[in-house]
């Protein structure tokens, strides 16, 4: 039977032991930051939007990806626009005098009186996934937070710009993703209205 320094001794130690292997877990498996953590989620950057890459793709690539939605047309201040009828939606794209595709941008499109059902979701998403009608819940799960959050407005509706920039990934990659969602409504996420992706600064 153990007297009371021995019992005192097998305290000491049991006490010591636990320390020890809090110490030598926590030496294993460090812990992330918030801090840390908010920087690992802004790297993750986007290559493209609509199958097109802004700054390398041309648009020839983009009228060969969009045949089944008829031939661009073109608007002033060298833009094309495509439509997509069935899903509402338009691709719009500003070319330099080369034909090389800078600005990239997918929003709604309400002109349409064509009646016809789709299943299939739309071909002009980012490279990540990320289509318009998706809520900004998506948005946070691929890219993070973004860089900036302000207020924004369309035909009176109050809306959100969320803006990356992903000059940190390099000078060869684009630099800035737009995000224009609808603001929570009644406990409701907001949704994307609008994606675009540039090579140069907006």
């Amino acid at each position: 039977m153990l007297g009371w320094r021995g019992s005192r001794r097998l305290l000491w130690l049991g006490i010591n032991g636990v320390a020890l292997a809090a110490t030598f877990a926590g030496a294993q498996v460090p812990k992330i930051r918030p801090v840390e953590q908010k920087t690992l989620s802004h790297r993750v950057n986007e290559m493209e939007l609509a199958g097109l890459r802004p700054g390398r793709d041309s648009l020839a690539r983009a009228a060969q990806l969009n045949k089944e939605f008829g031939k661009g047309k073109e608007q002033p201040g060298d833009q094309t626009i495509w439509l997509d009828a069935c899903r509402d939606l338009s691709l719009i794209l500003d070319s330099n005098k080369q034909k090389q595709i800078e600005i990239i941008r997918v929003s709604p499109y309400a002109g349409s009186t064509v009646d016809c059902s789709v299943s299939a979701p739309s071909p002009w998403k980012t490279g990540h996934g990320l289509h318009v009608g998706d809520t900004v819940l998506k948005v946070l799960q691929l890219y993070g937070e973004p860089d900036s959050k302000s207020p924004s407005t369309r035909d009176g509706q109050p809306l959100e710009l969320w803006y990356y920039a992903f000059d940190w990934a390099g000078p060869d990659v684009p630099q800035v993703m737009e995000v224009l969602c609808t603001r929570e409504k009644e406990g409701q996420p907001g949704r994307v209205v609008e994606i675009t992706l540039a090579a140069p600064s907006l």
